[in-house]
Parts: C-alpha cells; structure tokens; sequence
C-alpha cells in the first residue's frame, strides 16, 4: 500500500540525527569546573544529586540517574516545575543539581536557575551555548545537536550521549573512556535510517485501525517509552502514552481491544524476559503488541546489535518511525506544530 510521507523540518532532523552524534561524542569534553565538581563528588561533597528537566530533557536523564544510583549516590529525577514549587528545599550546598534544556531558556529553567542563585552548584546540558543556563551553571556540557526545527529528536539522542558521557566523568573523570563507550553510535543509526521509508511505510501498516498506543519499557528503556508518547502526541496528535512495562499491567490492561496498540521495548537483561512475556501475553489475549528489540518481527522495530551505553540512543529510532506512519495515514505533516512552539516561555 502506497504511504505518502510529508516531508517537513522533522524528518529533516530525523535524518540529521547520525552527524548530530558524531559532532556530539567528538566534540565531547570535560573542562575545569565539570572536573573539579566531580572530584568533589567523589570526595563526599554532596550528599545527594538532583537530575531535573522538562519533557524529553527530563527523560533523557533517566539512564543517568540510574547510573550513578549504580554507583551508590543519592540521585533524585525530578521534573523542574515540581523542583521549583514544591521541592526546592532540594536545592542546598549539598546538593548537586544537573539541569538539561535543548534551549536553556525555557520558563521553567530560568525560574530554576533564579530560585537557586547561590544555593546549589548546577550543571547545565544544553544545545544551546549563551543561553541562561549555559551562562549562569557552575560548569556546562554542550550537546552541539545544530538547531532543530520542531519535535525533540536530534538534540534528545545528542542529549543521552552527553548525559552517559557526563556520569562517566562524574565516575572517572575519563571522558576518553565516555567517548570510547558511545563510539559507533552516529553509525548505528545511519545504518538504521537508511531505509527509513521502509520503516515509516511499515509502521503505518501495523498501526492501522489503531486509536490508542502504548509505548512501554522498563530500566534505561524508560526514557524512549516516555519519550516516545509525548514526542507521538506532539508529532502527530494521535492519543499515546509512555510509561513503564510494569505499570502498563496496573490498570491501562483493561485498554486493551482491537483499537490499541501496545509497543514494548525489549530493554537490557534484567527485564528482557518480562517484556517479552507480556508481548505473548497480550498476543495469546487475541490483541495487538509488537516487542522493539534485535529479534523484532517487524524490520521498522529491530535494533541494530550495539552496546548498553548506545541501546537508549537507537530505542528511540523506531518510535519516530511510528510518528512517520502515523502522520502518514492521517494525512498530517508529522512535527509540525499547530499550538505549540519550539521553546516553552511560559509556565
């Protein structure tokens, strides 16, 4: 069947997304002030770490967060609305706090970076050099995605790459080693994208009929499952959630019926059985669910063999195959915004 893709500023990006990450992982560096932060870290400086964004930039910090959870820091994810107005009792000299924002000037980040004006060291990630949070952090990690015309796509994948890099260093202070772990990456999903017609045709096929996803996923999985339902919401208007596998069993099961699709992420190891398990689960109850993973049924879904650090990276790849599709059927331009704009200014 014949699938007419619109093409528009975010399949731009979409495509921009492998040269987005090799400028990321080759420009990647950790200057004095990001060192000296984290040496004092490891000396036991701080007694906690606060991980805040809004949206993808939030998500994006889920593997970070349990990265240094792995380590056995006290790490916080907390999204900075909530940071600013009921939690910012967080934000003390024994805090560290790391904020991301594509553009570092989003309402609910300079509302941040005022409330803490010498309270807590931050560490700013942002796509953006000169903005307030570029400008006002204790130290700073540029993404260098480019600029991006619509949906978070390049500068959410440019983001997990720095974010890794960055808990490397807070770890180590090898950012060789960070650059090391994330290499491959860009090419993994050029490989990918290559055949993205045949991926967005093929999404749009197995979301036919469809009027309500569910993209879900447990671990480092969590950030494109999350990621996945605002950017499908975003992108194409059509009725998404993102959440974790297991709370998928916690009541929206009873969704389930020949109008809802359930996409689940394989994931790492530990919960790779879980996943694929209520995939057949779901499949044995005569409804519609698709596991994302190497092994996939459907090519537009099977990820390329790469390493845990690039998993998150290449997980989001087939939800913006799914948002092509979508858009497709619709007859929609996917990302192209109607109500929204790029950069939130208003809370």
């Amino acid at each position: 069947m014949t699938h007419t893709i619109i093409e528009g500023g975010y399949l731009k990006d979409l495509l921009a997304q492998p040269a987005a990450l090799d400028r990321t992982v080759e420009r990647l560096e950790a200057e004095t002030p990001l060192r000296e932060l984290a040496g004092r870290l490891r000396d036991g400086a701080f007694r906690r770490i606060v991980l805040t964004g809004m949206g993808s930039s939030l998500y994006a910090l889920y593997p970070l967060h349990l990265q240094l959870v792995a380590r056995g820091w006290t790490s916080l994810w907390v999204e900075t609305a909530e940071l600013v107005y009921y939690q910012s009792r967080l934000l003390d000299a024994e805090t560290l706090v790391v904020a991301v924002s594509q553009s570092g000037r989003s309402a609910e980040t300079v509302r941040l970076l005022e409330l803490n004006a010498g309270r807590a060291p931050v560490i700013g990630v942002t796509n953006t050099a000169g903005s307030p949070l570029a400008l006002r952090s204790a130290a700073v990690m540029l993404t260098h995605a480019g600029e991006e015309s619509t949906v978070s796509c390049k500068t959410y994948v440019a983001s997990l790459a720095t974010l890794h890099a960055l808990g490397v260093v807070l770890q180590c202070d090898d950012v060789e080693a960070a650059r090391r772990e994330l290499g491959g990456a860009g090419a993994a999903v050029a490989d990918y994208l290559a055949a993205w017609r045949a991926h967005a045709a093929e999404c749009a096929d197995l979301a036919r009929g469809a009027r309500c996803l569910f993209l879900a996923g447990r671990g480092a999985s969590l950030a494109a499952a999350l990621t996945g339902g605002l950017i499908t919401k975003e992108s194409t208007h059509f009725p998404t959630e993102g959440m974790s596998t297991a709370a998928f069993r916690h009541g929206p099961m009873e969704m389930l019926g020949p109008e809802t699709l359930v996409v689940i992420l394989g994931g790492a190891p530990p919960t790779r059985t879980l996943n694929a398990g209520i995939v057949e689960e779901i499949r044995a109850l005569g409804h519609r669910a698709e596991l994302v993973g190497e092994g996939a049924r459907y090519r537009a879904l099977r990820l390329p063999a790469v390493s845990e650090a690039v998993r998150p990276i290449v997980e989001i790849l087939p939800v913006e195959m799914l948002t092509l599709g979508l858009a497709s059927l619709f007859g929609r331009e996917a990302g192209k915004f109607t109500l929204a704009t790029k950069v939130t200014a208003t809370e």
